[in-house]
């Protein structure tokens, strides 16, 4: 079995389904021998690198919303991060472009370090749902990556140049190839597709049927 998965550092239900399937293979004893592919999907790209806007002000405007209606639905959205264990701060999250959080986590996905790589990822969704820091900020990525345990020195090199650009720009275009319109998107054996923050006991018997199915 493997698995690849859609995802945007800046998408609240990437991180809660993601954490679901990673929780539902170890829980059916797959994790360990299941390869699990990170696939960049910007919510959007057209976001700017350094901004003033609050989450609240975007949120409400991208959505069609008031900022009551925003204010409730970004609290819906932190109490589900929570039943999962994740703090989800999604009012105080600055949103900003993803790309170079992208692009460090392909330039890690390279190095063929399955731990390194999920260290990353969750020391970025981190850095957004968490600490309230830009994930656009050259600084703060590569502190959050450092630490994670990527090479200082490899990250200087992604950051100060546009490497793995056109990796997460083809992943994006594979989305599109597939009729993917929104993330998280899981893709199990290039078979069976399972789309949004599912509950956790829909990618169990997910995996269980497939498991059947496949032998």
């Amino acid at each position: 079995m493997e698995i690849k998965y859609w995802s945007d550092i800046a998408c609240p239900f990437c991180y809660i389904g993601s954490t679901r399937m990673k929780k539902a293979l170890k829980e059916l004893n797959l994790y360990d021998e299941t390869p699990l592919e990170f696939k960049s999907f910007q919510l959007d790209p057209t976001l700017p690198t350094k901004t003033d806007k609050t989450m609240l002000e975007n949120f409400s405007s991208g959505h069609g919303m008031t900022t009551e209606q925003a204010t409730a639905q970004i609290e819906q959205i932190s109490k589900m991060g929570a039943t999962d264990g994740l703090k989800v701060d999604l009012l105080n999250a600055v949103p900003t472009n993803t790309l170079d959080a992208h692009r460090l986590i392909k330039l890690t996905d390279s190095l063929g370090n399955r731990d390194l790589t999920e260290r990353v990822i969750d020391a970025f969704y981190q850095v957004y749902f968490s600490n309230g820091e830009s994930i656009a900020d050259h600084a703060v990525l590569k502190k959050a990556a450092t630490a994670a345990g990527l090479d200082a020195k490899k990250i200087d090199e992604v950051l100060n140049s546009k490497q793995f650009e056109r990796e997460v720009c083809s992943d994006e275009i594979e989305a599109q190839k597939l009729g993917i319109q929104g993330a998280p998107f899981f893709v199990i054996d290039n078979k069976y597709g399972i789309s949004g923050a599912q509950p956790y006991e829909t990618f169990v018997q997910a995996l269980q049927q497939v498991q059947a199915k496949e032998g």
